[in-house]
């Protein structure tokens, strides 16, 4: 399935700035970054479970938002792009 993928931390205090950091690792394992706050992601039903699992362990459900965006089949594979950033092959192998 291809997801999308944003969030917004609350970095107003120390912890807040943790949670931004460990949000953004678990996102990485799973996706590429294509902007600060932005993954897309191709994953199995059961991988967005567990990533949905993962960050609801580290976030502040009272200060943070995490919205998945569940996208039709292969959307990523034709995404039009302008200006500077990555231009991902998202069914590609990766290296992490």
């Amino acid at each position: 399935m291809d997801l999308l993928l944003t969030y917004d931390v609350d970095t107003t205090t120390p912890d807040g700035s943790r949670r931004l950091r460990k949000v953004a690792k678990i996102c990485e394992g799973y996706g590429i970054r294509v902007q600060k706050s932005v993954f897309e992601i191709v994953c199995t039903e059961p991988q967005r479970t567990l990533l949905e699992h993962r960050i609801s362990q580290v976030i502040d459900d009272t200060l943070d938002s995490i919205r998945i965006y569940q996208l039709p089949q292969h959307t990523l594979d034709d995404i039009r792009h302008l200006g500077t950033g990555p231009h991902p092959t998202h069914r590609a192998d990766h290296i992490i």
